[in-house]
């Protein structure tokens, strides 16, 4: 759904007259899709409170067009321009965490992964048969246009990423930064902040949390156990455990919350906490006693915090070699539904030690407590600024709060 109508706005000429801060550099955030966009949201703080910059939202138009995402966007508060507008304006610098209409603008483009890298994309088959190739977002047909490399910086989370870049597109190596996890150092700066989370998602007293996780597409763990809160929150007293639920955004932009919310009403009346999806994963995470999850990032970053986990899916095709989710699934316990939840729980608990999830930790970054500094430097290089004196830090995530 093109939106044609031009708004008047910080950056364009035509707003210049109603300008109070003159002179700012100009920030395109491109957000097309809500899963890239939470990602993007880690890293606004590291310039947006700098007096020299304005920070502008728009969403690219994919072909696919999910309502869910422009809500999102709408809902940040910030100046949203059309797409049609956007792509006729100049701007200091685009951030973007997914490739939808980043030939399109005119500025220089930093492209970010959101989940737990690009190397978390698994082989698939390319055509019907035996033919498989990887599908990722490091590839040429991802990554180059015309014969150049899409974007000015192409930021990865892990050196083992860059090792994978030089075969799949080495056009894009000098483009390339390894800048460690935000989301995984947002996570460590959030520990401190435990017990309020734990208060805030009603895991109070000696009661246990249980976080539920779920990828989305039919392979995840609430695609292929449609019956999955049901069966574990049956099988927990209330009075010893708290369940919490955690959902992938793409879930509920497809399927809509109404549905979302009505397929889960019982567990919701019997005391199911329900993370909204645009932010509340991590402190979910972070009070958790035990997370039942599958094979996406939210179960991986479980696992590097070193969390207790039984894994409740595994995916189709087998994951990237060297990846956080190869990992993962080379060392989670099996949830098995056809046995009872409670021994299970007594079993993991016996058997997980804090460096059980070794691997996947160090698989999550190769740069830890290092993204704030390595990310604002680099768009301050792109923007041709001086960086702020005050130190560039992963800031703690905000209290969760649950669907209603």
């Amino acid at each position: 759904m093109q939106d044609h109508r031009w708004v008047l706005n910080p950056v364009g000429r035509h707003g210049v007259p109603w300008l109070t801060r003159t002179g700012c550099k100009k920030v395109l955030v491109m957000m097309d899709q809500m899963v890239a966009g939470t990602r993007l949201l880690d890293l606004l703080p590291l310039l947006e409170v700098d007096h020299r910059v304005q920070v502008v939202f728009t969403m690219p138009e994919p072909p696919e067009f999910w309502r869910a995402s422009h809500e999102f966007v709408e809902a940040q508060g910030g100046v949203v321009i059309p797409w049609s507008q956007a792509r006729h304006l100049r701007f200091d610098l685009a951030i973007a965490a997914g490739q939808f209409g980043i030939d399109e603008v005119d500025a220089p483009v930093m492209l970010v992964p959101h989940g737990y890298g690009f190397g978390q994309y698994r082989l698939r088959p390319r055509v019907a048969g035996d033919d498989r190739k990887l599908v990722m977002n490091l590839d040429r047909e991802h990554l180059m246009r015309d014969g150049r490399v899409r974007a000015e910086v192409v930021v990865l989370i892990h050196h083992a990423e860059r090792e994978v870049l030089a075969r799949t597109c080495p056009e894009a190596l000098p483009h390339a930064v390894v800048a460690g996890n935000i989301a995984f150092d947002r996570l460590l700066a959030s520990l401190e902040a435990r017990e309020r989370y734990r208060r805030a998602l009603k895991a109070t007293g000696r009661r246990k949390l249980v976080v539920i996780s779920s990828t989305w597409t039919s392979q995840s763990a609430f695609g292929r156990h449609p019956d999955l809160f049901e069966r574990i929150m049956d099988q927990l007293p209330p009075d010893d455990y708290q369940v919490v639920g955690l959902l992938h955004p793409n879930i509920w932009a497809h399927h809509g919350r109404r549905q979302v919310r009505a397929w889960l009403e019982g567990c919701l009346r019997a005391g199911l906490g329900l993370v909204p999806p645009e932010e509340g994963w991590r402190a979910a995470l972070i009070a958790a006693d035990v997370v039942v999850g599958d094979y996406g990032s939210v179960t991986g970053y479980a696992a590097g915090l070193g969390t207790p986990l039984l894994l409740a899916a595994e995916p189709d095709d087998a994951p990237l070699e060297g990846s956080p989710t190869e990992a993962l699934l080379d060392t989670a316990w099996r949830w098995k539904p056809e046995r009872a939840l409670l021994p299970q729980l007594e079993e993991l608990a016996a058997s997980h030690t804090p460096d059980t999830y070794i691997e996947v930790r160090r698989r999550l970054t190769s740069r830890p407590g290092q993204a704030a500094a390595i990310l604002r430097r680099t768009m301050y290089g792109l923007l041709g600024l001086t960086e702020p004196a005050r130190p560039a830090c992963a800031s703690p995530v905000a209290l969760p709060t649950l669907v209603s």
